[in-house]
């Protein structure tokens, strides 16, 4: 039987060219204003999911 897709994963997380499991920077929704605009700055960025949990999200998103 196929996998399916974990939707709520799939929205949370991307997969680059190269395979690596890309999130959204915590904290970054919300009370913004009191957040110097360095720190504001940090959160359009995103970060590498690292280790055993990227191969979790990967089996969620049904990639591998």
């Amino acid at each position: 039987m196929k996998q399916k897709t974990n939707k709520s994963a799939a929205k949370r997380f991307k997969i680059t060219a190269s395979g690596k499991v890309m999130r959204r920077v915590a904290f970054g929704r919300h009370l913004r204003r009191k957040k110097s605009a360095a720190q504001r700055r940090q959160f359009r960025s995103h970060q590498e999911v690292s280790g055993p949990l990227a191969r979790r999200v990967k089996r969620l998103i049904a990639i591998a």
